[in-house]
């Protein structure tokens, strides 16, 4: 598996541990993260705003379907995907989904970490 798609899955898998220290292992130190509601630009808003929002959404299980690799070369790689969500809200099960961009870089010392995230809630 090449290393963007190694690195994109092992950040589904970090997601889903609900833990930051897990998350921010794949993620570049200058990741910018563009929610629907919010900017963050730096680590400790990223983790903030993680962390909240395992908070509100108890057992959240976070997943991606239709991932399409849309700009690959040696050092980038962008997908775009469908992300989905379940958890429970205030004790009640609820789920959703919403359109999502990933860019990945790979660093100096080669790895490949996710350096920008935009989420956008479901358009119908």
């Amino acid at each position: 598996m090449e290393g963007y798609k190694q690195a994109f899955a092992q950040y589904m898998d970090a997601t889903n541990t609900h833990d930051f220290a897990n998350v921010e292992k794949v993620l570049h130190p200058n990741a910018i993260y563009w929610f629907s509601d919010k900017t963050c630009t730096s680590m400790s808003e990223i983790r903030a705003y993680f962390e909240n929002a395992w908070h509100l959404i108890k057992d959240e299980v976070y997943a991606a379907t239709d991932v399409q690799w849309i700009a690959v070369d040696q050092r980038s790689a962008s997908c775009v995907y469908t992300y989905q969500y379940q958890g429970y809200y205030n004790g009640e099960f609820v789920k959703g989904s919403g359109r999502a961009t990933n860019i990945f870089t790979k660093t100096e010392t080669d790895e490949w970490k996710l350096i920008h995230e935009h989420l956008s809630g479901k358009v119908e």
